[in-house]
């Protein structure tokens, strides 16, 4: 993820569920239910995590989801509330898309990638999620997206040019 590693105690961060699975294991006596939660955590000023539970119940899944969310923080630039730049995010056969958007716009996404998005603190964007509607591979594919996200002080500094040069070419 990120080479310095975010603690979740360093934040107030908020806990959405995106989908809960129940899944059963037919054994000799019968069936065995159990559930699978998964659940993204944000701050909504740039930090975000997702996690994936599961629990013989529902509370107990999301409660390890939640653990597991914490453990996975990544830090998502956000520039005049939007995203900095078009960017593609792949996971398993799902893709999506995320594009700038004006301000005002609001979030147009769709399932998994609105709980994420909205966790993050974006509050502009525009996105088109291919593929796979699969929540687990939906939630990955926006992390893909939001990883690959550079704001313009990160880009000059690794392109060794001034913050203006960035925008005037």
């Amino acid at each position: 993820m990120t080479p310095n590693k975010l603690k979740a105690s360093d934040f107030n961060l908020e806990e959405k569920v995106v989908s809960v699975n129940r899944v059963t294991k037919v054994v000799k006596g019968g069936r065995n239910f159990s559930f699978s939660a998964v659940v993204v955590v944000g701050d909504g000023n740039g930090v975000v995590g997702y996690g994936l539970g599961k629990a013989k119940e529902v509370t107990n899944a999301i409660t390890k989801g939640v653990e597991d969310a914490k453990k996975n923080l990544i830090r998502v630039p956000i520039l005049h509330s939007t995203v900095p730049h078009i960017s593609v995010g792949k996971f398993g056969g799902g893709s999506v898309f995320l594009k700038p958007a004006a301000p005002g716009t609001g979030i147009i996404a769709g399932g998994g990638v609105r709980v994420v998005l909205e966790s993050a603190g974006v509050q502009n964007v525009l996105s088109k999620s291919k593929g796979s509607s699969n929540p687990h591979n939906v939630v990955k594919a926006t992390f893909q997206a939001l990883l690959q996200l550079r704001d313009p002080v990160t880009v000059a500094f690794q392109r060794g040019i001034t913050l203006d040069q960035v925008f005037n070419g």
